[in-house]
């Protein structure tokens, strides 16, 4: 009992993290358009054309448009269903209308705005195996909350309330059953396209001849250094001591010695 518990309250925690998820990019969606419009034209600008991305087989398509207006049909009608179930007269105690009705107006909000976008998202890529994914896990989440709330109705509540939504879930059942076995053949068709491509890349690879690897050569000799040329050496411009001694005074005060002449001999 311990471990329902904890299910049923991991997976309402899932359920309103969804919901509430969505519900804020909603409220972005509706106040902050700036945004996303620059972010559309410039991706607009980058993005490669639409043709170059492969066309999507037309069976494809119309398989999901059929199960996705199925699924709004169904959520339609749970949404009715779920807002005609008067808790508040069924013979229990407090803590179980508490808690049913707060399940209820979760999967009312998950089928109002989470459950929409989802949908939306997958209309516009049909072969995305992780928005079909998405969607079955928010399907899931759905279906393990709505039980409980079926099995309350069926204890307590009216037969024509008990009938409503049992019939609801049981269509939820069939949706999401369809969509498990859509995933499942999507992703044993991406398997084999993915092999198919190995196969080729492989046949590629082999008729391109190997490259000779390249030669790399290091030199690390080092170059041999030029002889440094000795400066000749600069002659001193300077006088030198004995040029530029000055005569004394007595020396150059005195007449210079008279030469004696001698008379010539007969």
């Amino acid at each position: 009992m311990a471990t329902r518990n904890f299910t049923k309250a991991a997976k309402m925690g899932i359920l309103r993290a969804v919901t509430e998820f969505m519900s804020v990019r909603s409220f972005c969606r509706r106040r902050c358009w700036v945004l996303p419009l620059l972010l559309a034209t410039a991706t607009a600008q980058v993005a490669p054309p639409a043709s170059s991305a492969p066309p999507v087989p037309y069976a494809s398509v119309s398989q999901l448009n059929l199960m996705l207006s199925q699924l709004e049909q169904v959520a339609q009608a749970a949404q009715v269903d779920l807002a005609k179930l008067r808790i508040d007269k069924w013979k229990t105690d407090s803590n179980t209308k508490r808690g049913t009705q707060a399940d209820v107006d979760s999967i009312q909000r998950n089928l109002q705005m989470a459950l929409p976008e989802i949908i939306g998202q997958l209309r516009a890529s049909p072969e995305n195996i992780a928005a079909t994914f998405k969607l079955y896990r928010n399907l899931d989440a759905l279906y393990d909350v709505f039980g409980p709330v079926v099995e309350s109705a069926g204890a307590f509540g009216s037969k024509d309330e008990f009938q409503s939504v049992q019939n609801d879930v049981s269509a939820l059942e069939r949706s999401r059953r369809a969509l498990a076995e859509r995933m499942e053949t999507l992703a044993s068709t991406k398997e084999g396209e993915l092999t198919q491509l190995r196969t080729q890349v492989r046949d590629l690879q082999t008729l391109v001849p190997a490259a000779p690897p390249k030669k790399i050569i290091v030199d690390d000799t080092e170059p041999a250094k030029k002889p440094l040329k000795k400066k000749p050496a600069t002659k001193s411009t300077k006088p030198s001591s004995a040029t530029t001694q000055k005569p004394s005074p007595a020396t150059s005060s005195q007449p210079p010695a008279q030469q004696t002449q001698t008379p010539p001999q007969p």
